[in-house]
């Protein structure tokens, strides 16, 4: 554990650090903290499962917001970051078939 991936970018990606805290057959959990635009740090967490000849992934992010930042999140953030999860996961499907679409 102790990987830790650094980013700063344009004004959408902002600026954060990502740390590997655990690594198993049927878990991988990172602690995420985002420094700009806004302040946050999440706990995120992938669950793996076998799946037929597959693998489930559920992806969760946790963490706690104050009263303002949880009525941005409702407005504005929480869809931003289902579209970020989705394309996320739609990315690991492809690389995990092998495929280019």
């Amino acid at each position: 554990m102790g990987s830790i991936y650094h980013w700063s970018g344009n004004r959408k990606a902002g600026e954060g650090e990502m740390r590997m805290t655990e690594s198993t057959t049927s878990r991988v959990a990172v602690d995420l903290d985002f420094l700009k635009p806004f302040k946050a740090s999440n706990v995120t967490v992938f669950q793996l499962a076998p799946s037929g000849d597959g693998t489930d992934v559920t992806w969760t992010m946790t963490g706690t917001r104050s009263a303002v930042m949880g009525l941005m999140g409702k407005l504005f953030f929480d869809k931003a970051i289902a579209a970020d999860f989705d394309k996320g996961l739609a990315g690991l499907k492809r690389e995990a078939e092998g495929t280019t679409t």
